[in-house]
């Protein structure tokens, strides 16, 4: 078990720095100066000499393999630098902006699983086909709906026609229902599909005949046989949905006007902000790292097959 838990947690380094550097290039190439786009503005009246000095304040002049040595450094020492768009430190902007989306993730990450579990359970209890069919279908629907499309549309039903939910102002958790209905419906149909596909892998396996023949119900094998060992793949998907929460939130919060790191990085990226564009995509490497390698340690918990293998 160490064995395996050091081989995944090597993994997990490699590709942090992977994604760290994957991302530092493709900045890196972006066209324009980003320090110059903002500052060699005439209406600021900046002289060429304090140009330069911002440009050595934010180390513009180094060259690629010492600036590449040097923010590398400083990601691991958790210093990311400052943001060009505002001077201040990209960690104070990252620590605003995160406590916001991280209820929105939540939130949207646990309807994501309640309407998966119900539709896909559902889908499995039925014994009409042509429900049954309606119901596994729903998925194909929610992945393919655009997420930027159904947060105006949401917003144009419950807030402008029927009132039910206040666009601007209310109460916290009312600020959140349709930002985590918007994003907890696409990322849910991956879930969904994994598990009534396990479902019905797993109704195929010579032990369900077995137990009933043994006299049990049909409800009874599926909530105490079939979904437990359908358990495994679904957490699978689970982990990836949970770790991608963070790059989808970028379209909500801005359909929204949430000001979090979906927000932060718009903002970003509009600016040419690099230092926060690269903060948040290994940010997002990180926690997409870390929830996929919880869930590969808990593989040997759940399963006593996988975990004697280990």
């Amino acid at each position: 078990m160490a064995r395996y838990v050091l081989f995944r947690a090597g993994q997990a380094v490699l590709v942090l720095w992977a994604a760290f550097t994957a991302a530092y290039v493709l900045l890196q190439l972006l066209p324009g100066d980003s320090v110059l786009i903002k500052f060699q503005n005439p209406e600021l009246g900046l002289s060429p000499q304090q140009i330069a000095e911002i440009r050595a304040h934010y180390d513009a002049g180094r060259s690629a393999a010492a600036a590449y040595l040097d923010t590398l450094s400083g990601f691991l020492r958790g210093s990311f630098g400052y943001s060009i768009d505002t001077g201040t430190p990209v960690v104070d902007r990252l620590a605003e902006a995160l406590p916001e989306t991280a209820r929105l993730a939540s939130a949207a990450f646990g309807l994501a699983v309640l309407m998966a579990v119900v539709l896909a359970f559902a889908a499995a209890s039925s014994r009409t086909s042509w429900i049954r069919g309606a119901l596994l279908s729903m998925p194909s629907v929610f992945v393919s709906v655009p997420v930027f499309w159904l947060g105006i549309l949401l917003i144009q039903v419950f807030s402008f026609r029927l009132g039910l939910v206040p666009v601007i102002g209310g109460s916290t958790t009312q600020q959140l229902i349709l930002p985590v209905l918007t994003l907890a419906v696409p990322i849910s149909a991956p879930i969904a599909q994994v598990l009534a596909r396990a479902i019905d892998q797993v109704r195929a396996q010579p032990f369900v005949p077995v137990v009933a023949a043994k006299g049990a119900s049909r409800r009874w094998i599926l909530w105490r046989h079939v979904a437990r060992n359908a358990t495994l793949p679904t957490l699978t998907m689970a982990g990836l949905v949970l770790g991608e929460l963070i790059a989808g939130s970028v379209v909500t919060e801005t359909v929204f006007g949430r000001n979090g790191i979906g927000r932060l990085t718009e903002q970003a990226v509009n600016a040419q902000d690099t230092p926060v564009m690269l903060a948040v995509v290994v940010l997002a490497a990180t926690v997409f790292v870390l929830v996929n390698l919880i869930v590969d340690l808990l593989y040997p918990v759940l399963d006593p097959r996988l975990k004697a293998a280990s």
